[in-house]
């Protein structure tokens, strides 16, 4: 079966990016197609290039871009939601006038008919919210 992933949960603040992860390593183990993960509201801070959690911690940012990398899943990341929150990748610090980027390959910024792209495409579209 062909799965998408739609991610609300900031990624420290409650089990939603924890349970996402756990389930999309499932999905491919399995032997399922995960096509791609999006990352709404909240669920952007997932692809915060410069987050740096303690040691003792999962690095979710640098375990969803390991799954992307093993399993090539699209990371998706809703550009308004985005920007609303102050996660930019160079195309967009350099329209808005700002200095830093946080957001890098592999994820990508896109808009919400990816979204709807991925829910007419994918056999199921599984939500994580807090």
């Amino acid at each position: 079966m062909r799965y998408a992933i739609l991610l609300m949960g900031a990624p420290y603040s409650d089990q939603a990016s924890h349970s996402a992860l756990r389930f999309a390593r499932a999905l491919v183990a399995r032997g399922h197609r995960l096509e791609a993960v999006f990352f709404y509201h909240d669920g952007v801070h997932n692809a915060a290039r410069l987050a740096a959690p303690p040691q003792d911690e999962p690095h979710l940012v640098d375990a969803w871009a390991a799954l992307a990398d093993e399993h090539r899943v699209a990371l998706q990341v809703c550009i308004a939601a985005a920007l609303r929150r102050g996660l930019l990748d160079q195309r967009e610090a350099t329209r808005h006038g700002k200095d830093g980027v946080s957001v890098e390959a592999p994820f990508e910024l896109t808009g919400l008919g990816q979204l709807i792209d991925l829910g007419s495409r994918c056999d199921r579209l599984v939500t994580f919210g807090p």
